[in-house]
């Protein structure tokens, strides 16, 4: 079945001296200040679609390669993702790059590596992002 999830974003003023809040329906977690210092120069408290992005594609990610490995007869027992999403003023998102460590028993480095290669490639927010080059660090530790 299929699952459909909301945000919003109420924007005021133009983009350079403007400002905007987004809004996580779904969950209601929590709203997010942003603005475009906030997007091209420091955070300052407020969030940007890139930083989104990155905590989408860490979580998606990490789902992938636990699944992956559960499937492969390693389990992790855990997997610490960062992504770190690049962007350039004028350009856009121009990489993301993603690092996982892991503690899977069992399995060795050269297989960990192999399993982050087939969840980098596969997890569906990788493929939403395929546009933008992906690349990645994973060791075991």
């Amino acid at each position: 079945m299929a699952t459909v999830r909301h945000a919003h974003t109420v924007w005021e003023g133009n983009l350079l001296q403007g400002s905007g809040v987004v809004s996580l329906d779904s969950s209601g977690v929590g709203q997010f200040d942003v603005s475009w210092p906030s997007r091209s120069e420091e955070p300052n408290g407020r969030t940007s679609p890139e930083e989104l992005i990155a905590a989408a594609h860490s979580s998606c990610f990490s789902m992938a390669l636990s699944h992956g490995l559960a499937g492969a007869g390693t389990p992790p027992a855990r997997l610490e993702t960062k992504a770190d999403v690049t962007f350039q003023p004028g350009e856009g998102i121009t990489g993301i790059h993603l690092t996982v460590r892991g503690d899977v028993p069992g399995l060795d480095e050269d297989g960990f590596r192999a399993a982050a290669e087939d969840a980098k490639k596969n997890c569906p927010v990788s493929q939403a992002l395929s546009g933008t080059t992906i690349t990645l660090t994973a060791e075991l530790g």
